[in-house]
């Protein structure tokens, strides 16, 4: 069974003086980005089955905004992850998860992207390595279990950046 994972960069986010870099809220245009990844991802992707999102902030308004309204785990090691932390807490995710929506951080989120493909999409990964900006999204094809992504890797299929 091919399972569907959608790796999302929080929206913009506001600089707030004396707030600390986890309490960053999200800034107007990251509110309008994040609405407009929602639709997205309601009109082009599969129904969402569960979410891991950050702690952070500006990940949860990110969320939040998206209008998306399923079970999601707040991970702490979400925060500040690389690579290798997303793919690992994706590899947690329960077997009866068909498609799963991560909302991180960068340079976390684009750089497991590109591990997961491993260089299999060349028009995507270059383009997401050029630039993964706020509210962009990375929708990969995972052959197997969760379990074994780390393993197995992804296939990217398409990357949309909401504007």
């Amino acid at each position: 069974m091919t399972r569907t994972l959608i790796l999302m960069r929080h929206g913009k986010s506001d600089y707030p003086l004396g707030v600390s870099d986890h309490d960053r809220p999200l800034a107007p245009r990251g509110r309008r980005e994040a609405a407009l990844a929602g639709d997205w991802l309601r009109t082009e992707q599969p129904p969402i089955d569960a979410v891991l999102c950050s702690t952070a902030l500006r990940t949860r308004e990110t969320l939040d905004t998206t209008g998306i309204e399923v079970p999601v785990q707040f991970c702490t090691n979400l925060y500040d992850a690389d690579a290798g932390e997303v793919i690992a807490e994706v590899g947690y995710t329960d077997a009866e998860v068909r498609t799963l929506l991560v909302v991180g951080h960068f340079p976390g989120v684009p750089e497991a992207a590109l591990t997961l493909d491993g260089g299999g999409n060349t028009a995507l990964s270059d383009r997401i390595r050029t630039k993964f900006p706020t509210s962009a999204l990375a929708v990969l094809d995972v052959p197997g279990d969760w379990g074994d992504i780390a393993d197995t890797g992804a296939a990217l299929r398409t990357f949309h950046v909401p504007r």
